[in-house]
């Protein structure tokens, strides 16, 4: 067993630090449990700016914050840094890559990885944009790609070198998109004066017929202009069917020559052994009834993006966005609470507070419950919420120098390659 010390409360085990983790453990705060958290990294990360460390706008550290600093102050709280490899419910423990656990109450909030859709190519060749390692590779490939470009004598591969596809139309695509194409325009005409005549070029590829199928029809639509002012060749109703090392296939018989890969097109819930596969829905997301209980358990839940809970509005399932596993957290932590008490518990019923994507400087569109809003305005507004929700002083006032030097500089000094040894 891990070395957690015994005590006569009940102990709750959390299975990731993403936001519904986090949230949880805060609204469990120095209750009657025993909390104990478990992660792979020792770290919380802000996943809704990882297009910006990708695209070399911020440094992974900006958006990163150490999660014991987190929980200095919490008492009968207990940090294990460790991968969990099993649920064995009978037992009411887990086996981890460290050891057994022994829990009373477990919830599993480990989040999502890339959906593939069966394409064994697509994942061995696309960049994926689930995790700080994913987000700094695909920084490095990019700028290799710009440095090999420059060095190449071969106008073909020079050309292949300087095309970028990304596959999904959803607020990552769209985001990085945006970004790449400002870096594009603003940045690489400087760095590399050797490439001034030429172009690189940025396919959106789309299976359905328009972006943002999450946003309303107008939305959709402001977007693509956006993008499409901005020189991205935006390709709705197109898959990518098959692809390479050096090339993306679509359903339309266009081979695309690209020597980057750029995958934000599904995800599916990280799935753990132990649990009966009637268990899993959808894209590998545990079945919740509306307290967030995985169905057929007593004392397992599961948070966010690795549960599927449906209610009258949303019959498919809620949408995997933080505010569903900030607000189911909360609710959860409330009902454990309550349960000791024996009080009524509560049904989970989601609030849409509003969705929003940036497409780049002064570009963005923001959807609240009852005002729709586009340009600048809304750009402030996306940039006010997210500085808001970063964890830390010093990351924030980070983030926000790097904001307003990029703003009026049309600049960033984060394109560093950093690789270890022997990788390129």
């Amino acid at each position: 067993m891990i070395n957690i010390p015994e005590t006569d409360k009940q102990r709750v085990v959390i299975v990731g630090c993403g936001f519904a983790g986090l949230t949880l453990a805060k609204k469990l705060r120095n209750s009657q449990f025993q909390i104990v958290m478990l992660d792979k990294h020792n770290y919380h990360q802000f996943q809704p700016l990882f297009y910006q460390i990708a695209s070399a706008g911020l440094e992974a550290s900006s958006i990163t914050f150490p999660i014991r600093k987190i929980f200095q102050k919490y008492k009968d709280f207990h940090i294990r840094k460790a991968s969990v490899e099993e649920v064995d419910a009978a037992n009411k423990q887990l086996i981890t890559s460290i050891g057994k656990v022994r829990y009373d109450i477990l919830v599993l909030a480990h989040g999502a990885t890339n959906f593939y859709f069966g394409s064994e190519k697509m994942q061995i060749y696309s960049k994926g944009m689930k995790s700080i390692a994913e987000v700094l590779d695909l920084r490095n490939s990019l700028l290799m790609n710009f440095e090999n470009a420059v060095a190449a004598t071969d106008e073909a591969e020079q050309n292949r070198l300087l095309n970028i596809v990304i596959i999904g139309g959803g607020p990552s695509g769209v985001e990085i998109a945006g970004a790449l194409a400002e870096m594009n325009k603003y940045i690489l005409p400087k760095d590399y004066p050797e490439l001034k005549n030429k172009k690189t070029n940025i396919f959106l590829l789309e299976g359905t017929h328009r972006l943002l199928n999450a946003m309303s029809e107008k939305s959709s639509q402001k977007s693509k202009q956006f993008l499409e002012n901005l020189d991205v060749k935006v390709m709705t109703g197109t898959l990518a069917v098959d692809c390479d090392e050096k090339s993306v296939t679509t359903n339309k018989g266009e081979t695309i020559s690209t020597g980057l890969i750029i995958w934000t097109a599904g995800i599916s819930g990280n799935k753990i052994k132990g649990l009966a596969p009637e268990n899993y829905g959808k894209n590998g997301r545990l079945l919740v009834d509306r307290f967030n209980r995985v169905k057929g358990y007593e004392n397992i839940y599961a948070l966010g993006d690795i549960s599927f809970m449906t209610e009258e509005k949303y019959p498919a399932g809620h949408p995997q966005v933080a505010q569903v596993a900030i607000q189911q957290a909360k609710l959860l932590g409330e009902n454990l609470i309550k349960g000791i008490y024996t009080k009524p518990l509560k049904e989970f019923n989601y609030k849409d507070l509003g969705t929003m994507a940036t497409v780049g400087k002064n570009l963005a569109v923001v959807e609240l419950p009852y005002i729709h809003f586009y340009g600048v305005f809304a750009w402030f507004v996306w940039m006010f919420i997210h500085l808001m929700s970063i964890i830390g002083v010093r990351n924030k006032l980070i983030i926000f120098i790097n904001w307003a030097w990029k703003y009026f500089t049309y600049d960033q000094s984060t394109r560093l390659i950093l690789r270890p040894k022997n990788c390129g």
